[in-house]
């Protein structure tokens, strides 16, 4: 059975397994119900869709509009849900909203996960191209 220890100054979060020698990082619970939060309002297609807009800069309602091709209503409430999760940040100028990225290590974010989306659907391809080969012989 893995025995566990804690060192140094992140001792709370950090053990070390004794069988494997592994770090392991076991963040608190607010920690990780701020991440899941997170998670959470990244969790749909249009929103995926206007933090991706949004990587080209600040950029009004009208033109997030035209870029995500949706109606209005149904992306103020996103824009709403993203706001809430403190993803984006909402400038007023005039009778304008503006919209941006809070921080740019969430489209890092965004990028990893895409990055892995299409390491994965390789794969998928390729399983998928032997099963035709498979199908195809007699």
């Amino acid at each position: 059975m893995a025995q566990y220890h804690h060192r140094g100054p992140n001792a709370r979060h950090i053990r070390i397994c004794e069988s494997t020698r592994m770090r392991i990082f076991c963040a608190p619970v607010k920690v990780r119900s701020l991440k899941a939060r997170i998670f959470q309002a990244l969790s749909h297609p249009t929103r995926l869709a206007i933090l991706e807009t949004l990587s080209l800069g600040e950029l009004p309602v009208g033109a997030i509009l035209v870029r995500v091709g949706t109606e209005q209503a149904n992306v103020s409430q996103h824009l709403a849900v993203l706001r809430a999760g403190r993803l984006v940040t909402a400038r007023k100028d005039g009778n304008q909203v503006f919209y941006s990225v809070r921080d740019p290590r969430l489209l890092d974010v965004l990028n990893v996960v895409r990055g892995y989306v299409v390491a994965h659907l390789e794969e998928d391809l390729a399983l998928l191209e032997e099963l035709k080969a498979e199908d195809a012989r007699p």
